[in-house]
Parts: C-alpha cells; sequence; structure tokens
C-alpha cells in the first residue's frame, strides 16, 4: 500500500508541478490541464500499441503538452496579457512578458502531459475522463504541499509539491479503500478534495495576515517605544535648539 502511494503520488506528482507552474509563478488559471494529462495518456497508448519506442512515446507526449499549452498561451496573451503578479517588473528586465508566458504555460502543460502519459503506463490504459478533476486535484495537491513546508526556494518548492501530491493521493487512497464502510462514493470523494482546498486557502489566508499584523506592530525606529513610531520626537527637540541658539 505503502509503495503504491508513493509511485502514484511521483507521477502525478508530474502533472502538479505543472499546475504550481501555471497557477502560482505565472498567476494564470491555466483550465487546459483537464485536457493535456488525458492527451498525454492517449498518445502514449497509440505509440505502444502499435510498437514504438516508450521514450519516443514520452516525447510525443510530451511535445503535444508543449504545443496544447502554445495555443492556450496565445489565445491568452492576445485577448487579455497577463504575466504573474509583477508584469511591469518582468518588462523592466528587458523580457517579454508574451514570450514568458507562452514558455511557461507550454511548459506547464507539457509536464502535464507527460504525467498523464505515464499514468496510462501505470494503469495499463487510457481513456478521455483520465482528465475529469485533474486540475482540481492539483490545485489541492500544491495547496497541502504549501500548508506543509513554507520557503521560497526553489529546491524546497519543488519538494513541496511532490509531498503534497504523495499526500494527496494518500488520503484519495484510504477514501477509497475504507470508503465503503461509510458508504462513500467518488462524488464524496470529490467534495472532500473541494473542501480540502478550502481548508488551505482559509489556513495560508490566516498566516498572511497574522504575518503582516505581526509586522505591523514592530517599532520602525529600530525596536525603541520610548522615541515613537518614526523617533520625530528627537528631531524635533533639536530643531528647536537650533533655533534657539541662531
Amino acid at each position: 500500500m505503502i509503495e503504491g502511494i508513493f509511485v502514484e503520488g511521483l507521477v502525478y506528482g508530474i502533472m502538479v508541478l505543472g499546475v504550481f507552474i501555471t497557477f502560482r509563478i505565472l498567476n494564470f488559471p491555466d483550465l487546459t490541464v483537464d485536457g493535456s494529462f488525458p492527451l498525454g495518456a492517449a498518445i502514449m497508448a497509440i505509440m505502444l500499441t502499435r510498437g514504438s519506442s516508450p521514450w519516443l512515446a514520452l516525447m510525443l507526449a510530451l511535445t503535444g503538452g508543449i504545443l496544447a499549452g502554445f495555443v492556450t498561451a496565445l489565445i491568452h496573451t492576445k485577448l487579455i496579457g497577463a504575466m504573474g503578479n509583477n508584469e511591469q517588473m518582468v518588462i523592466n528586465q528587458g523580457v517579454n512578458p508574451e514570450y514568458m508566458k507562452l514558455i511557461g504555460v507550454g511548459l506547464s502543460n507539457g509536464l502535464v502531459a507527460l504525467s498523464g502519459a505515464f499514468v496510462a503506463q501505470f494503469q495499463g490504459f487510457a481513456d478521455v475522463n483520465l482528465g475529469q478533476g485533474i486540475i482540481v486535484a492539483g490545485l489541492a495537491s500544491v495547496m497541502m504541499g504549501e500548508f506543509i513546508l513554507r520557503s521560497n526556494k526553489i529546491a524546497i518548492l519543488t519538494l513541496r509539491v511532490l509531498l503534497g501530491s504523495i499526500l494527496y493521493r494518500g488520503l484519495m487512497y484510504l477514501g477509497r479503500y475504507y470508503g465503503y464502510y461509510i458508504n462513500l462514493t467518488p462524488s464524496d470523494l470529490r467534495l472532500i478534495t473541494g473542501l480540502l482546498i478550502v481548508v488551505s486557502l482559509i489556513v495560508t489566508q490566516l498566516r498572511g495576515e497574522r504575518k503582516w499584523s505581526g509586522a505591523g506592530a514592530a517599532p520602525l525606529n529600530g525596536g525603541d517605544p520610548k522615541q515613537g513610531a518614526v523617533g520625530t520626537a528627537p528631531d524635533a527637540k533639536e530643531a528647536a535648539a537650533t533655533r534657539g541658539s541662531a
């Protein structure tokens, strides 16, 4: 059981990493994930049934996902044109934000399609229904990983994405395996996934509010509360003394 959860979590973790790129780095709600995941699985299944090399099938699945992401990015940049949380910073660095979004969304969907190809190998079949709920599962995994670890280092960010995927798959496995004792249905599991996302959002929001409230309560003059918020009282006394001596 543990090995199955770990393997499934890592396989789907590639998809979660793609979701993380679009939703957290690019700040772009990419719904192409639900389509690029079964696309990668379908490419893998077709290539394997025709006797092609698995490595070639993986490369074609990755390429198909990247092309799907390119189409989405081109449509989005021509209609809306946004880039992450700070587009102006990207422009100031001399980088075209449309190119950055094209690369980011393409890479994201390429990873998602690659994950779909691995899932097709892991499960032994490919079906169009593989894409149902993938984006929700990816978001839940990302947020659960953020709940476990907090860091801005790229290595920790990648690790927590994988940990979130493993944890989510473990919870879903327990729900499927023991759910019949309490009459859980697949719809109930989707409801649990939605609740996990809501709880993660609430916890993240509370953490952010606590951080900002703590920073606002700190003195700005080096830590001496007797000098006031910005230390204006000593400056005023010096100015008065200067006028008196003049």
